[in-house]
């Protein structure tokens, strides 16, 4: 690769308004301080189905348009999640869009990173793996340990704390049976960070490394305001390991009062100012370090692979994909899981 050329990356911002701009300006600032002295360019686009109110309609404008994308090539790709609409994802307004930006990124990048739902969405197309279930919501800051062999996860030094934030999950031995490879994983929160190399590298996240320190507050907020609003049933679980004694202390006290007398009146001694100011962002240098070496990876293999991004002709995924998706894991399933080295 000449030096000083751009990595040019696409970022495809799929959250709710209210999180639009806040999960943008995340992985700006992710992306820059990883980069070191690389010029990295980021263009924005989002989905064009995803159910928006004014403000969102408003700043979306602004983005890309994604069919922008069906005649380029670029070096990397970001999609995020969405807040889910349908009980199967293949029933989502925007699958359509999704899975042909999939096959678009398979063909056209060198890597693609695909976060939370949006990983989930992959799996399911690429594999047929659908995500479960679970009993309640994975909420809070876990620790993950490196359990493969990877560039991604070169000079991580211990442990690698993530945020999480999801109502369903992956089976780990449905991922190991079609081939994907999985970087870290907690024992409380399951498969962390999951790989799969394709023409394309696919990289999946169920965390959310790329998170502020008030994120999960602000999630926690949102969802109390909406039991006292009477818009869910049940009250929401505090984050784990993410606040101090104290500030569980008054959240717990609020829980006492929503439950006795519930009205939304109750939100506002909610201690969002005061919990803002004593948040940690515990997981930063391990976020900061697995982009710098997503980076990394993807400066090498354009250095490999030098006419990829090269030229405006989009070319169809490798047929080997097209099988697969058509097949499923059947034939993968009943061989022995491929497994990685362990750290």
């Amino acid at each position: 690769m000449p030096a000083g050329e751009a990595i040019e990356i696409a970022l495809v911002n799929n959250m709710p308004d209210a999180a639009l701009d806040a999960t943008e300006r995340q992985f700006r600032a992710l992306l820059s301080a990883a980069a070191g002295g690389r010029d990295v360019r980021l263009t924005v686009y989002s989905l064009p189905e995803v159910r928006r109110g004014p403000y969102g309609r408003q700043r979306t404008a602004r983005y890309g348009r994604l069919d922008e994308l069906w005649g380029r090539r670029l070096d990397g790709l970001i999609v995020t999640g969405a807040e889910p609409q349908a009980e199967d994802l293949r029933d989502e307004p925007y699958w359509g869009s999704l899975t042909r930006l999939l096959e678009w990124a398979e063909a056209s990048t060198y890597s693609t990173v695909l976060s939370c739902l949006a990983a989930h969405a992959g799996i399911l197309f690429m594999d047929g793996i659908a995500r479960r279930r679970l009993a309640g919501k994975q909420f809070g800051v876990f620790e993950c340990a490196r359990v493969c062999d990877h560039p991604l996860t070169a000079s991580a030094q211990g442990g690698l704390r993530a945020p999480h934030s999801r109502w369903n999950d992956v089976a780990e031995d449905a991922l190991q049976a079609c081939g994907y490879r999985v970087l870290t994983r907690s024992p409380d929160a399951g498969v962390d960070m999951f790989v799969k190399q394709r023409h394309s590298l696919f990289v999946f996240f169920q965390g959310h490394p790329e998170y502020d320190a008030v994120t999960l507050l602000l999630e926690y907020r949102r969802d109390v305001g909406r039991y006292l609003r009477r818009e869910r049933d049940t009250y929401p679980a505090m984050p784990r390991d993410y606040f101090d004694e104290e500030i569980e202390r008054e959240l717990s006290a609020l829980r006492e009062r929503a439950l006795r007398d519930r009205r939304e009146a109750l939100l506002a001694g909610f201690p969002t100012e005061t919990a803002a100011a004593r948040v940690t962002n515990h997981w930063r240098d391990a976020a900061e370090q697995v982009y710098r070496n997503w980076l990394g990876w993807i400066e090498a293999a354009r250095r490999l692979q030098p006419g990829l991004t090269s030229g405006n002709t989009h070319r169809r995924p490798p047929r080997s994909w097209r099988r697969s998706r058509a097949s499923g894991c059947a034939a993968r399933a009943r061989r022995a899981p491929r497994r990685c080295r362990t750290a």
